[in-house]
């Protein structure tokens, strides 16, 4: 029952509907003692042979007025309860999203996609039974149960029910036992399926990789032998769920068997009377639900209890990038500035002993532009991540206008940077809906211009229906250069202060890059601009470069200093040009 508690919260906030859920609930437990008394009128009736039609009639109107009155408070009964329970559905996938929405990077390299949405679907479900299903079957069983015992003392004997009742507290002591190991079973059956969650959102969407190389058969003999693992491990749920049942039977046969040898007696030595005896054996069907219930209900309660542990612990996790110390005064006006790095360290917070950041500090002026070129893993897009705060855990200071960013508020900051990334995410909508994915209510004049500049525009005239054809899961029916050229429009029509381009020319033939850059230089004037890139021609033309290795700065200056410095930037100037000329002799 420990899961109504720590729902508890829920319960007292939606109180006045789950009151009259549990009123409704009532009348309708004791509405359905109705039909079994009847019965007993109608069979000692009987037993005497002197009903007449008209008290016939009269009891089986009886029957039909209590089967409608039960119809009206079974409806009001389930809008109240089922109703509650879609609310906490709500609520709590709503507190989920909201929790993803505010998590940063750490968070996401802890649990893997396939794992957060179990949580959000399969986890939900089964605490929203808690609110539904288990509610019901908690009130539903006890009402009907007091009810029927209540009815029985009244309407048929008190000795009866004593004696017949007697084996109700083994069914208690043994649906609390095996609730305890079906609860244990059932954390583990939650924690498998989260796993084969991850394995088939990771080889749907790495279906290409896996077709290219025609690892196939070797994958799906990977996610079968996962089933059989799941399959396992539910296996262990089914049984401890599968003894409920035959325990309620056991029950439930013991106490007819005693109902019918002690009643018998009672009849036989005219306590009771005939009808009386039939009321009892139709009361104790009544009973079966109840007993039975308390398997089902344990089953529910024991899931939703698991399932609740699993979201709340993911609930409780903390984002490591906050506004705590930031000043809700500051506005865009006051971060329009000087971009200035002055980073002593900088470790990763999984890696705390690799420092991959070491005595970063240049000055960047208002509409300047930054190249960050050095070979793969040289720390270009860790001091990106930086200034996107995607971690704060630096020794150092990176400042805008002066203001340390950790102090200006994530949506002030960051509705004041567009950002182009080395992989490209897309949404499965139409071009121009990605297009103006940050700029909601952009023209479709700002869309056209904002895709010219990114040299997409006569790409989009030629595909069936223009902006408006459907892109498919992140951008799937479009080309390496078509999706990075579409992140390129997006950051453009969004007007940011500055404009951070990771690696994002890459997969562009160098005459599109230099019309690309060309456009930048005019769209991006009195703007500031970052661009890392591992093909020099990117940053040329940028007002400095600094050149990294293994964390730190190098090299630095313009394009022409750097190749009179004849050092790392100078040799890959030589090597890239004496590769075009290759590539131009060959076409």
């Amino acid at each position: 029952m420990g899961v109504f508690k720590k729902l508890g919260w829920f319960f007292k906030k939606e109180k006045k509907r789950y009151i009259l859920g549990i009123i409704f609930l009532a009348l309708t437990s004791f509405a359905n003692l109705v039909p079994p008394r009847v019965l007993g009128l109608m069979a000692d009736q009987l037993d005497k042979g002197h009903i007449t039609w008209k008290q016939y009639g009269v009891l089986v109107l009886a029957v039909l007025a209590g089967a409608v009155v039960l119809y009206l408070l079974r409806y009001f009964w389930r809008k109240q309860i089922w109703g509650g329970a879609a609310e906490l559905e709500r609520q709590m996938r709503s507190r989920l999203f909201r929790h993803f929405m505010i998590m940063d990077r750490t968070f996401y390299q802890r649990h893997r996609i396939g794992d957060l949405m179990a949580h959000a679907t399969n986890d939900v479900s089964a605490i929203q039974n808690v609110a539904g299903d288990g509610v019901l079957t908690l009130v539903d069983s006890l009402m009907m149960g007091l009810s029927t015992m209540i009815a029985m003392i009244i309407f048929v004997d008190f000795r009866l029910t004593i004696v017949a009742m007697l084996p109700l507290p083994f069914l208690a002591w043994g649906a609390q036992k095996l609730g305890q190991h079906l609860h244990a079973a059932f954390d583990q059956s939650q924690a498998a399926f989260s796993k084969l969650n991850n394995k088939t959102q990771e080889s749907v969407t790495g279906i290409k990789v896996l077709k290219t190389f025609n690892q196939g058969k070797e994958d799906t003999a990977a996610f079968d032998k996962m089933v059989d693992q799941t399959i396992k491990i539910n296996r262990r749920v089914f049984i401890w769920d599968s003894l409920f049942d035959p325990l309620g039977t056991i029950i439930i046969g013991l106490t007819y068997t005693i109902t019918i040898i002690y009643g018998g007696l009672l009849v036989k030595n005219k306590i009771l009377s005939v009808g009386q005896l039939v009321s009892f054996i139709a009361y104790i069907s009544n009973m079966v639900w109840p007993m039975f219930a308390i398997g089902y209900l344990f089953n529910i309660l024991e899931r939703g209890s698991a399932s609740y542990d699993r979201v709340e612990k993911l609930l409780k996790e903390k984002p490591l990038i906050t506004d705590q110390k930031a000043d809700d005064s500051l506005t865009a006006e006051d971060i329009h500035g000087d971009l200035q790095y002055d980073v002593k360290s900088f470790a990763y917070p999984d890696e705390k002993d690799v420092e991959v950041l070491h005595n970063i500090k240049f000055t960047l002026k208002t509409g300047q532009t930054l190249g960050l070129v050095g070979r793969v893993g040289s720390g270009k897009t860790t001091i990106i991540q930086l200034l996107l705060r995607e971690f704060d855990n630096y020794d150092g200071k990176i400042t805008l206008n002066g203001h340390d960013i950790r102090e200006i508020p994530l949506n002030v900051l960051l509705r004041q940077i567009s950002y182009v990334p080395q992989n490209n995410y897309l949404f499965s909508t139409s071009i121009q809906n990605n297009i103006a994915f940050a700029e909601k209510n952009a023209e479709d004049n700002q869309i056209i211009e904002a895709a010219k500049k990114s040299d997409l525009h006569n790409d989009i005239l030629q595909m069936p229906r223009s902006y408006n054809t459907l892109v498919g899961e992140n951008g799937v029916s479009l080309s390496g250069g078509q999706k990075q050229r579409m992140s390129i429009a997006r950051a453009l029509l969004k007007q940011s202060q500055i404009l951070i381009m990771d690696d994002a020319l890459s997969a562009v033939d160098a005459k599109t890059e230099t019309e690309i850059l060309h456009a930048l230089r005019k769209e991006r004037n009195g703007k500031t601009t970052l661009i890392a890139a591992h093909r020099l021609t990117s940053v040329m033309n940028a007002d400095l470069i600094l050149v990294l290795k293994d964390g730190k700065i190098v090299e630095r200056g313009t394009h022409d200093q750097l190749l009179a410095n004849n050092g790392w930037y100078a040799e890959m100037w030589r090597r890239q040009e004496l590769e075009e000329k290759v590539v131009e002799k060959h076409e």
